[in-house]
Order: structure tokens, then C-alpha cells, then sequence
């Protein structure tokens, strides 16, 4: 015979809806390093708040210094790392190429050899069109000549 909800005593109630002790775990768990984390973030941020309104002054005087460093510093930075990139790029087409060479066939190799034999092939279409174009020129340049010499 089932026992009906409202029959039940309220302890057996708060028993059963009560989370368990792995789930109270957690929670303690999460809830310390939670709060352990805000409390180093309000560190970290009111020793960041010190630290600005101290060096303030030094980098109002020493501002005509910094920001022209600042700037050298950043496009030396940028010049090495593009430096660097093209030496990447450069290495990895040369790799490919030696791939490529080897008969190794590297990714893109079909469209290369697409591309090469496509303007393989217009280039012989243009051939013959310009020897074409070149005796019917020459076919009316004796036209020309022959009808003069009448």
C-alpha cells in the first residue's frame, strides 16, 4: 500500500530531498576555490591600482623617453616576427618543392599539374593560331605584292 506524500513526517521529507554527502562536497569544494580566487583577484587588482597611482608620476616625467621606446620596441618586435614568418613560409615552399621534385606528391600537386598542363595546352593553341595568323598575313602580303607588279 503506498504511503501517501502528505502523510509522511516532515523529517522523512527534508531526509529525502536532503543532497548528498558527495554533492556537499563538491559545493564546499567549488565554493573555497571560488572565493579563494575572488579574494586573489581583489589582491591582484588592488595592488595593480597601487602600483599605477605610484609609477604615475615616473611616467608622466619619463613619458618624452618611454612612448618613443615603446614604439621602437614594438616595431622591432614586429619586424622580427614577421622576419621570422617569412623564414617559415620560405622553408615550407622550399620543402614542398623538394617534395614536389622527389615525386613525393605533396598536397596541392594535382592542381599544380592541372594548371601546367592547362597552359601547356593554350600555350600550343596560341602557337598555332599565330602561324596561322602569320601565313594568311604573309598569303595577302604576296596578294599584295603580285597585284602591284601587274
Amino acid at each position: 500500500m503506498p504511503i501517501n506524500d502528505q502523510n509522511r513526517p516532515m523529517a522523512q521529507k527534508l531526509y529525502d530531498s536532503a543532497p548528498s554527502s558527495r554533492q556537499v562536497a563538491k559545493f564546499l569544494t567549488a565554493s573555497t576555490l571560488g572565493a579563494t580566487l575572488l579574494f586573489l583577484s581583489g589582491l591582484t587588482l588592488t595592488g595593480t591600482v597601487i602600483a599605477l597611482i605610484i609609477a604615475t608620476p615616473l611616467m608622466v616625467i619619463f613619458s618624452p623617453v618611454l612612448v618613443p621606446a615603446g614604439i621602437t620596441i614594438f616595431l622591432v618586435t614586429i619586424g622580427f616576427l614577421f622576419s621570422g614568418g617569412c623564414g617559415v613560409a620560405a622553408l615550407t615552399a622550399l620543402s614542398w618543392i623538394y617534395n614536389y621534385v622527389q615525386g613525393k606528391h605533396p598536397p596541392g600537386a594535382d592542381q599544380l599539374d592541372y594548371a601546367r598542363n592547362k597552359l601547356a595546352s593554350t600555350a600550343r593553341d596560341m602557337t598555332e593560331k599565330a602561324k596561322e595568323y602569320g601565313q594568311y598575313v604573309q598569303h595577302k602580303a604576296q596578294e599584295v605584292t603580285q597585284g602591284q607588279a601587274s
